[in-house]
């Protein structure tokens, strides 16, 4: 069988076979043992950090494909911080914009929904 421990520590989508469907998988890939892969994915949900892995034998895997990641997340910084604070600013102008009865250029049906009560 293919060994794939050249893709150690790099994000990956998998397409394996369970039966007659193929389902798709994506993490990081973690580990291999030889006879299976191994797929980690970290989530956070409610401040809470958790991970979740999955084990895939070599004979389910139908295709494996290391993704790159964009440029587009790897921008964290005070200029990416600044641009969302304008695109928020504009939003917001247009909202009001709208609620006043004025027309906005590009966002003439924007309602903001009130927020939920967030439960501790």
């Amino acid at each position: 069988m293919a060994s794939f421990g050249h893709l150690l520590g790099c994000k990956v989508t998998v397409q394996y076979r369970v039966g007659d469907v193929l389902l798709p998988a994506s993490g990081t890939f973690a580990a291999d043992s030889g006879r299976s892969i191994f797929l980690e994915q970290h989530v956070e949900q409610k401040g809470k950090r958790s991970y979740f892995r999955w084990e895939i034998p070599y004979q389910f895997i139908h295709r494996i494909e290391a993704v790159e990641e964009p440029a587009a997340e790897a921008e964290e910084g005070p200029a990416a911080l600044s641009g969302l604070a304008t695109e928020i600013e504009n939003t917001q102008a247009a909202a009001a914009g709208a609620a006043g009865g004025l027309a906005a250029n590009t966002t003439a049906g924007l309602i903001s929904a009130p927020q939920r009560p967030k439960i501790a």
